[in-house]
């Protein structure tokens, strides 16, 4: 009889001991998210889980290798370790393991070291992504980007908004080249917002050449600045060139962020010694090349010359089935994550912003319902989701957008605008425009200016003063710019 009540005693022990464990670590994650940031937290430590503390060991776990290895080397394991011995000073070691290994040897009933939990990276990722390590484009060439085992084409999701950018990228990876030795699309630019999947897709590029035992190299705008001048100071840039222009594919992410003429000088000359040589170029940027005004003429010129696709706002079917594969992906690692369709429905209508939202979305349901042990409902989707949900912005307009708007109805041409010819049936249409792009893009005066033909802000000044005081006045006008707002806004 004594039994029963020591093995009752142990459990309630044991019981104490977990939830006490729970809550010490939701108060970590509280501190991590406070000093991290929200989206910084969302991304890389919002699934990262506690599966044991025995007072000196605390074991976590995440769902993929390469969160393994980032929050390892990016010295996150001190900050875990100090919140671990602030709140249990006790501690004196903490593990992170890949989550999917520990379920499986659970259920194996086998009870290994963490460091032997660890799916070997030849099974999850393949022999390339394994032989070259997650970042390291090629031992014998330049290294590139950090790239994300995640971001494949077999788990990018395509709808009408990116389906073209798609098409585009797998052409050039599957495809390769025309008859006549050249690659197809050279380079191959793409233009999206944020969040849109335009870095993602890049990675399925730089993924796909390498499972084809290309050298391909993944750069962001800022890695490729840092490189160069890294190179200058250590005197080694003709060994940098020479790397880059030796290898099969350069794909470049930010493009909006390259600075520097003596960079963008370098870049010019690379990309143009790639496309001459018959080697891929990809760059991905914010805006298309003719609005990357901190580019020189000659970079937007070379970069307008090849296929430029724009990947468009997502759509509400799209979003939802980025949230049904984020939640298929999750419920993978706990079958009793479960999310109604009527929910997914519901966060689909509500984040509109950017795909990062909607994963991070899910993210948070899955880590609500098991800390408070709520049943996934639309109310609590409304609780996780308040802050990614913002207001809808309007349409965003850019100058080239009015160029074509106002030429279209006015009957000139985009070339007449941006001349120096001041007829009246030109001038006017002009002014007008230059109106235009004040009052309905953030481009200040002297970038609507260089927009316009390369004119002094004090032209673009006196055309919206112009055209301000001739409204006043003048209803047919005045109706009439409202009528090219409506153009611009649909």
């Amino acid at each position: 009889m004594n039994v029963p009540k020591k093995n009752s005693d142990n459990d309630a022990a044991i019981d104490a001991a977990a939830d006490a464990n729970a809550a010490r670590w939701e108060r970590i994650r509280k501190k991590l998210r406070a000093e991290v940031g929200e989206e910084t937290y969302t991304s890389w430590f919002a699934s990262l889980q506690l599966v044991s503390c025995d007072g000196k060991r605390v074991l976590l776990s995440v769902p993929t290798r390469f969160l393994k290895s980032w929050i390892e080397k990016e010295h996150h394991m001190r900050r875990l370790t100090e919140h671990w011995q602030t709140d249990l000073p006790g501690v004196e070691k903490i593990d992170v393991v890949v989550r999917t290994a520990i379920v499986r040897s659970q259920v194996a009933g086998e009870k290994q070291d963490a460091a032997k939990l660890v799916k070997p990276e030849t099974e999850r990722f393949g022999k390339v992504g394994a032989a070259r390590g997650i970042g390291s484009i090629r031992a014998d060439g330049p290294v590139g980007s950090p790239l994300d085992p995640r971001m494949t084409f077999s788990t990018f999701i395509v709808g009408k908004q990116n389906g073209l950018a798609h098409a585009a990228a797998k052409q050039i990876v599957e495809a390769g080249t025309n008859a006549s030795g050249a690659p197809r699309f050279n380079p191959l630019y793409v233009h999206a917002s944020v969040g849109l999947g335009k870095t993602h897709l890049l990675q399925a590029i730089a993924w796909a050449y390498e499972a084809q035992g290309k050298r391909a190299v993944y750069l962001t705008a800022e890695k490729f600045m840092y490189g160069f001048v890294a190179a200058l100071k250590n005197q080694s840039a003709i060994a940098f060139k020479e790397a880059l222009r030796g290898i099969d594919a350069l794909i470049i992410d930010d493009l909006q962020f390259l600075q520097g003429r003596a960079v963008q000088q370098e870049f010019c000359h690379t990309l143009n010694a790639l496309t001459d040589a018959g080697r891929q170029v990809v760059v991905a940027a914010d805006r298309p090349p003719v609005e990357l005004e901190n580019l020189e003429d000659r970079v937007r010129s070379r970069l307008g010359g090849g296929l430029t696709v724009e990947v468009g706002p997502m759509d509400e079917e799209l979003r939802l089935n980025i949230l049904m594969a984020r939640a298929a992906l999750l419920r993978a690692e706990d079958a009793r994550f479960d999310v109604p369709m009527p929910v997914l429905a519901h966060i689909a209508g509500q984040v509109t912003q950017s795909g990062r939202d909607l994963e991070a979305a899910v993210t948070r349901l899955l880590h609500h319902s098991q800390f408070y042990k709520k049943a996934v409902t639309t109310e609590l989707a409304d609780e996780v989701i308040r802050d990614l949900v913002k207001p809808t912005d309007p349409r965003r307009i850019r100058v080239e957008d009015i160029l074509r708007v106002v030429s279209k109805h006015y009957n000139v041409t985009r070339a007449d605008l941006l001349s120096s010819r001041r007829t009246a049936n030109v001038v006017r249409p002009r002014q007008i425009a230059m109106y235009l792009a004040k009052v309905l893009t953030l481009r200040s005066l002297p970038e609507i200016g260089r927009r316009f033909g390369g004119r002094d802000h004090t032209t673009v000044l006196h055309a919206v003063r112009k055209i301000e005081g001739l409204v006043q006045g003048d209803k047919a006008l005045a109706e009439e710019i409202e009528v090219l707002k409506r153009m611009l806004m649909e």
